[in-house]
């Protein structure tokens, strides 16, 4: 891990960045000596490598995590007319990815433990047009997953995982984006791994695996023809994502063991300070932090504390329901009006410094000014 001196107030503790350094830069260079760019050796290295972690079938990398979310939509024929049901408390991009597809998104509260999707109020929202329940993994902690599956048994809906914020994370020793019909990574700058941007698209099912290939290389089933057996787009990869794809795959260990200390060290030696409390870890859940996250009284206040000493804090999720967006209710449905858990969640959640490069003098200075905030307030 990158060593630092001990940050002053003049230097700057990140939020979250990735861990570049020379293993990037050597995988690239395999790259530029092939001369092949686009989709080539590294590209189906990367995949190998993706599905052996997953212990999934097919893993296809795409260029974005928007766009794999997206491609598992139209592999599963939903479009106009449909409903997914997708939690209220997530990035805005699951819920675009629905409506790119055409269908509508049915917003749906989260659990005040997990932050993840509520089965229980999931069932209540299914109508006759619901075809498919998207859960994500939030923060880097899994949904519950034999509930979501259960329902979608009952109801004979499909499941499409938004795992982009859970690389590594696994539940009941299985990992995240296997346990529906189809699931997806992202490889985004912030994510536990990156490669610039990028996702995959995961399914254990090769009739679904065909599909989404297509959708992605214009309707094809190969590269280098000009004949197209099905309406597809260009959604590709590139080796120079992989290459950087690969270095971070070969780090993950250590990223994940780094980010846990990070996450218990918080935990710790933030125990007792009244108001602030660490995110619940479902213990059926193997979490990858990819945020180590709390939740307090005033996380506004304490974050503006904090930029005074040059420490990055983020704000959660802005639950989708009050989105700007979404306000003229055309494009997203809204049939519970009651999400005082994602509206509590959201007005007391703050994220730390959260990245694997944080040096332990930094954490130990970001642990002090909270104290300090804290002290300040009592």
């Amino acid at each position: 891990m990158p060593n630092a001196a001990p940050v002053t107030q003049s230097s700057s503790i990140v939020q979250i960045e990735p861990w570049i350094d020379d293993d990037e830069l050597r995988e690239l260079k395999r790259v530029i000596d092939s001369t092949f760019l686009v989709e080539h050796d590294l590209t189906r290295e990367f995949e190998s490598l993706t599905a052996r972690l997953a212990s999934c079938k097919h893993a296809i990398a795409v260029c974005n995590g928007s766009m794999a979310l997206f491609v598992c939509l139209k592999a599963l024929g939903i479009g106009p007319g449909d409903e997914v049901i997708v939690p209220n408390l997530t990035f805005v991009a699951t819920a675009n990815a629905v409506i790119l597809a055409g269908a509508t998104p049915v917003l749906c509260e989260v659990q005040e433990d997990t932050f993840c999707l509520d089965v229980e109020r999931a069932e209540k929202l299914l109508t006759r047009k619901t075809r498919a329940i998207m859960p994500v993994h939030l923060y880097g902690q899994s949904a519950d997953m034999p509930q979501v599956t259960a329902l979608a048994r009952r109801h004979n809906l499909k499941v499409i995982e938004d795992a982009a914020e859970g690389v590594g994370v696994t539940f009941e020793g299985r990992h995240v984006g296997t346990f529906g019909d189809m699931g997806i990574l992202s490889y985004y700058g912030n994510k536990t791994i990156t490669c610039g941007e990028g996702g995959m698209v995961l399914t254990d099912n090769d009739g679904l695996a065909k599909a989404a290939y297509r959708l992605k290389n214009y309707g094809r089933d190969q590269k280098g023809t000009f004949v197209h057996e099905s309406i597809g787009f260009n959604f590709s990869f590139t080796d120079l994502q992989a290459a950087i794809g690969i270095a971070q795959m070969k780090k993950l260990p250590a990223i994940v063991r780094r980010k846990r200390e990070i996450h218990d060290r918080y935990v710790e030696e933030l125990r007792g300070l009244a108001g602030l409390r660490p995110g619940f870890i479902d213990p059926r859940c193997q979490p990858v932090f990819w945020f180590t996250s709390f939740l307090c009284e005033d996380p506004e206040a304490l974050s503006v504390f904090l930029r005074r000493y040059n420490i990055q804090t983020r704000r959660f999720f802005y639950p989708l329901h009050l989105q700007p967006c979404y306000a003229d209710g055309r494009h997203a449905r809204v049939i519970d009006e009651d999400f005082r858990v994602s509206e509590r969640i959201y007005r007391q959640g703050i994220s730390l410094p959260s990245a694997c490069t944080l040096t332990p003098d930094d954490q130990a200075f970001v642990i002090e000014k909270i104290r300090r905030f804290h002290a300040d307030r009592n």
